[in-house]
């Protein structure tokens, strides 16, 4: 490459031969001194950024913080939100279940003080050094409270049908004839053989007979419907009362009776009055259990209900 000078103080006009390595040191300068003026801007620019705080870089960099927070603001918001559902939801289930075990304990016959359902139970322990306690992350927390949640109602499900099982276990107990159907101190003639106070023959004597004064107030010994009420040619003016569960009760002999066919009675409702009606020699009240037809021994009921 051949460049020429020409000054006005040189008589004739110089030549420059450059070659390769000529070239290539200029472009080598050229390219520095790009680099440098690159390197000298960047600095300055990050210079005056931090000190003086150019409003530009300082509104966009606000704008996106403002951003992230209200991003992380609106998952925790969400999440709040959820859980607080299932805890209000869960809360609501602690008061049917302390609701519910408080049903549960009274139909098994628990004390109150034995059994509290409303209170916290006592609970505690040593920290240990060997295994240090960690917070739970919000998945943790989560987890932990979905499955308490199916824990809850599960123990619901339980105490429901135990529920059910012991209320039907109560409502059968209470459909046996176990109360005494008459204020009475002693019985005449008890259940089985015996000789028949007519014939003078040994006969099955099928109920127990209660020596009691006319118009002594007969009651219902359990729960049920009375199936018959009227005047029977040997027991007289008889009562009948079926229980359920197979079981009838009679009440015979009666003077007044003060129930029809059809009434739904209550253990202990006053049904007849004592008398002296049909096959008797006198005031007594002849009472019955029978269980499928078959006539049973009163005793039976009456002294469990005693113990």
């Amino acid at each position: 490459m051949h460049i020429i000078l020409v000054r006005s103080r040189l008589a004739a006009a110089r030549s420059l031969t450059l070659g390769p390595g000529h070239l290539l040191m200029v472009g080598f300068l050229a390219a520095t001194g790009v680099v440098l003026i690159a390197v000298a801007l960047f600095y300055l620019t990050l210079r005056y950024s931090v000190e003086f705080k150019l409003p530009l870089l300082e509104s966009a960099l606000a704008t996106v913080q403002e951003r992230e927070a209200r991003k992380a603001e609106s998952f925790l918001r969400e999440n709040l939100n959820a859980m607080a559902v299932k805890l209000g939801q869960m809360q609501a289930q602690l008061i049917r279940l302390d609701a519910l075990g408080d049903r549960v304990s009274s139909l098994a016959g628990l004390k109150p003080s034995e059994f509290r359902f409303n209170e916290n139970p006592g609970r505690g322990g040593a920290m240990t050094s060997s295994m240090p306690s960690q917070d739970l992350s919000m998945a943790d927390f989560s987890r932990q409270l979905e499955a308490l949640s199916r824990q809850m109602d599960n123990r619901t499900d339980s105490l429901g049908i135990l529920e059910t099982t012991l209320f039907d276990v109560r409502v059968k107990k209470r459909l046996l004839p176990t109360v005494t159907p008459v204020d009475a101190s002693w019985s005449a003639s008890s259940f089985g053989w015996r000789i028949d106070p007519f014939t003078g023959q040994n006969a099955v004597h099928e109920g127990v007979d209660f020596i009691s004064d006319v118009g002594t107030p007969v009651f219902a010994a359990a729960g049920g419907v009375v199936i018959s009420a009227e005047k029977h040619p040997q027991y007289g003016n008889l009562v009948e009362i079926d229980h359920g569960n197979d079981f009838v009760t009679r009440y015979a002999h009666a003077s007044k009776l003060l129930v029809k066919a059809g009434d739904v009675v209550q253990r202990g409702r006053k049904i007849a009055e004592v008398g002296s009606t049909g096959r008797s020699t006198g005031p007594h009240l002849h009472f019955e259990v029978r269980y499928r037809g078959v006539a049973q021994n009163p005793a039976r009921f009456l002294q469990a209900a005693a113990h």
